[in-house]
């Protein structure tokens, strides 16, 4: 278990000022820290890591205290026992895979160094690659020897800064895989920092929301990037859609509200949400979860029929992405996606008068 309660503030000439503040406890397993850039996820690892000495805190982990800010405690990085992969991996270009893997055993034992280097290039997949140099590797061989070198020092805490960023899908998925079944006989906890959905779904059993320096939620990756609470937090986990709008009416016996989007006559029936009448609100809207329909649909238990019309249209893979004014002056503007088949059957094209149907859970109304 680890758990830390950090402060720390920088500000410079160059930089806007920034507080980190926060208050974590981390079991064993994976936990996801998410959150747009700038949010302070690297500064959080980099505080637990060591390298970056908070104003005030404590860190403990597994019941030994690493910093206490007051009691002028600091545990060196070295003695610390976390390892740290970075999104740079920096593997030593003179060292063969081996020997990266290595580094940090020099005080075991020759037999048990080797060992323990053995098995722990085979659990990442790379003991074929024993004698080959740093250059001679694909991204995805140099990331499984990464992790491969930071494990083999049997650390009590993994921190992992984006290490995935620069692979494919299908490269991310395989060592994802390799590292689930690595920590499930380790069972330490590791805190994963990523902005990518994919590699949530993939590996968060837990979900830290991070924005500007502050925890703002906690929870499984369909709590918090489902039913974001933040703007910030919207758009990092991929919702399309965000809107500013004022509360016109609540209607608590439904558990629904209405809101006015600005600039725009167009009304949205959401969730009823801790606002009053005449409150600012911000709304946040998948674009896969907008319907387009040719003609008024009638009998529908969603509650936001919208008219508008398509003023672009484009391909992206094997899908449309349509951009449908929702007011005659083109105020208001969803985005939605569309299958290639939807966009052939409904014969759409820009132009084309639609209207957009809206569920009125698929509303969120955020805490801006």
């Amino acid at each position: 278990m680890l758990k830390a309660r950090l402060r720390k503030a920088r500000s410079g000439n160059t930089q806007p000022s920034f507080a980190l503040d926060v208050a974590l406890e981390i079991p064993p397993g994976i936990t996801i820290v998410f959150g747009p850039s700038g949010a302070g996820k690297s500064t959080l690892l980099d505080c637990i890591a060591g390298l970056l000495k908070p104003d005030n805190g404590r860190i403990e982990i597994a019941g030994e205290v690493l910093l206490d800010v007051e009691q002028r405690i600091d545990v060196p990085p070295a003695k610390r026992k976390i390892a740290y992969v970075f999104q740079s991996l920096a593997l030593f270009p003179h060292m063969t895979v081996e020997q990266n893997a290595a580094y940090g055993l020099a005080e075991l034992p020759a037999p048990q160094r080797a060992s323990r280097v053995k098995a722990m290039l085979e659990a990442f997949h790379v003991d074929q690659l024993t004698k080959r140099k740093g250059h001679e590797l694909s991204g995805g061989e140099q990331q499984r020897v990464a992790l491969a070198r930071s494990l083999a020092t049997s650390p009590r805490l993994l921190l992992l800064d984006e290490p995935l960023t620069a692979l494919d899908e299908g490269l991310k998925k395989s060592i994802i895989e390799d590292l689930r079944k690595w920590n499930a006989a380790q069972n330490i906890p590791i805190l994963y920092v990523t902005h990518s959905r994919a590699e949530v779904d993939a590996l968060g059993e837990r979900v830290i929301a991070l924005d500007q320096g502050k925890i703002v939620s906690t929870g499984t990756p369909h709590e918090v990037l489902d039913a974001p609470r933040r703007s910030s937090i919207a758009q990092a986990s991929g919702f399309e859609n965000l809107f500013s709008g004022v509360v016109t009416e609540l209607r608590e016996a439904d558990g629904v509200m209405r809101v006015q989007l600005v600039h725009g006559a167009c009304e949205i029936e959401t969730p009823l949400g801790h606002a009053a009448v005449a409150t600012a609100v911000r709304l946040a809207i998948r674009a896969g979860d907008i319907l387009l329909a040719t003609e008024r649909p009638y009998g529908l238990s969603a509650r936001n029929v919208i008219a508008g019309k398509i003023i672009s249209l484009e391909q992206r893979g094997t899908m449309f992405v349509a951009q449908v004014a929702a007011d005659s002056d083109g105020a208001v503007i969803f985005t939605v996606h569309l299958t290639l088949g939807a966009k052939r059957s409904l014969e759409l094209d820009v132009n084309r008068p639609v209207w957009l149907v809206i569920k009125t859970h698929s509303c969120h109304v955020l805490e801006d």
